[in-house]
């Protein structure tokens, strides 16, 4: 889990301290924290996995094909609890107080978000299933070049051998749907639907990374009120224009009204609880996760579809969660605070761009570092630069 990141000067670690084997690495990352962290994100892909079911059976059951209007009552009731919430707040954290201060930002934010759940949610339409599944991962270097650029972390070969083989996972899924035959969706338009998925999962990896700077530096609360206001207002004029005739074509009845709750409320389920995870690990980290969704929901086929059996599935979860233990067994670092940072420039700039070294105050960062876990071999000496 991500710790406090401070601001530091790194001292070489000395000769006489032994480097720890992976071995070594992994039995003490195999700790409560990190199984509490791995279970938190199996959490989040069983409310996606309930999430697909869902509108699978929208869409192939009762033909209500509503992504829109799905989205829509999910912002809906993020408005009601986290932007009244904010509306009542006092202080800087009021409602208005942040609209002055960075509406534009999350207006921004809002549609990045309803884009990237509309473009995947349509591709079903054009492309296969296995397409989906595969084209989806996408977002996952995304968010791992966003976060080198824009959050400034930086990441060892074991993070990337980590990442790696929670994609060899995923293929070993997707080669088991080929095998047996689950090639859903095909059509002559493949093509454009594969392209929707690559734009939507880029949007995915944009919006992930905003949210993990924006809970881990100002609040959670108003991530989800200011999702909630601009993804709202955004989704319905959307939905007002270019999906009003889909949902007179809907079959109303109790059914279907059961079906459009249990959607938003484990719509509203994920929106409330990633930034949770997300908070307590790392963007990155939740997007590993999420590849499991994919087998949980063919886990649920088998039962509800009659889908056909294969051992790939079973191997396939098992590699991308060694994948995960892997990734957590080295702590991540940042090579500046960018808060720090920032306010290291600007007075630059005031002084009349003297060079950093004329005041030993005004030094420039170096090294700060984070963490997934305890470190085998003590902690880093460090002195406050």
């Amino acid at each position: 889990m991500m710790s406090v990141i401070s601001t530091v000067e790194s001292v070489p670690r000395g000769t006489d301290t032994p480097v720890p084997s992976l071995y070594q690495r992994i039995r003490t990352q195999l700790s409560r924290e990190l199984l509490v962290s791995l279970a938190l994100g199996q959490v989040l892909s069983l409310l996606i996995c309930a999430i697909s079911l869902i509108s699978k059976y929208l869409a192939d059951d009762f033909h209500a094909n509503t992504p829109l209007f799905q989205s829509f009552l999910n912002y809906i009731l993020l408005f009601l609890v986290y932007t009244t919430t904010l509306a009542v707040r006092q202080g800087e954290g009021n409602l208005l107080a942040i609209l002055k201060q960075r509406w534009w930002k999350y207006m921004f934010l809002g549609l990045i978000d309803i884009e990237a759940n509309y473009m995947v949610l349509k591709a079903y339409q054009y492309t296969s299933l296995s397409s989906v599944q595969l084209l989806d991962c996408f977002s996952l270097p995304v968010v791992l070049l966003l976060s080198c650029c824009l959050l400034l972390l930086r990441y060892k070969a074991v993070h990337f051998v980590g990442a790696g083989l929670c994609l060899l996972g995923v293929g070993c899924m997707v080669g088991a749907d080929l095998l047996l035959g689950r090639q859903q969706g095909l059509g002559e338009q493949k093509l454009f639907g594969d392209l929707l998925v690559l734009g939507g999962a880029t949007l995915y990896g944009i919006s992930n990374v905003s949210e993990e700077f924006i809970v881990k530096n100002l609040s959670r609360v108003e991530f989800l009120g200011m999702m909630g206001l601009f993804g709202s207002f955004f989704s319905g004029i959307q939905l007002a224009i270019m999906e009003h005739k889909e949902l007179l074509k809907v079959s109303w009845d109790w059914q279907i009204g059961l079906l459009y709750v249990g959607f938003s409320g484990f719509m509203f389920g994920l929106y409330s609880f990633t930034p949770v995870v997300m908070k307590r690990t790392s963007a990155a980290f939740v997007n590993l996760s999420l590849l499991t969704a994919d087998l949980y929901g063919l886990f649920c086929g088998l039962f509800l579809f009659h889908y056909k059996f294969s051992g790939l599935y079973l191997l396939s979860l098992f590699i991308i969660i060694l994948g995960l233990v892997l990734y957590s067994t080295s702590s991540t670092y940042v090579a500046q605070d960018p808060r720090v940072y920032k306010q290291f420039r600007n007075s630059c700039r005031q002084r009349g761009g003297e060079p950093a070294s004329s005041d030993p105050a005004m030094l420039e960062p170096s090294v700060t570092f984070t963490s997934l876990g305890p470190e085998a071999g003590g902690t880093h000496p460090v002195h406050v630069a």
